[in-house]
């Protein structure tokens, strides 16, 4: 996912993209606690994706302010 394909998502398609992410970290969080976890660079990409759609949502609230 980069930052292109998030500029051009509703609001709505972020905040529940957010919240799958949100609810994908802590199931990662659960499976390395538990030592099942496989993949451990998924735990970074997860976060960097949250990340970035709070980077968007951001920009859009300041450019409404601005705007």
């Amino acid at each position: 996912m980069n930052g292109a394909d998030l500029r051009t998502k509703t609001k709505d398609e972020l905040s529940d993209q957010l919240q799958e992410l949100k609810k994908e970290a802590l199931n990662l969080r659960f499976q390395r606690a538990s030592g099942q976890l496989e993949t451990t660079a998924r735990i970074k990409q997860v976060r960097r994706d949250i990340a970035r759609i709070h980077t968007v949502i951001c920009e859009r609230s300041k450019n409404v302010v601005q705007g």
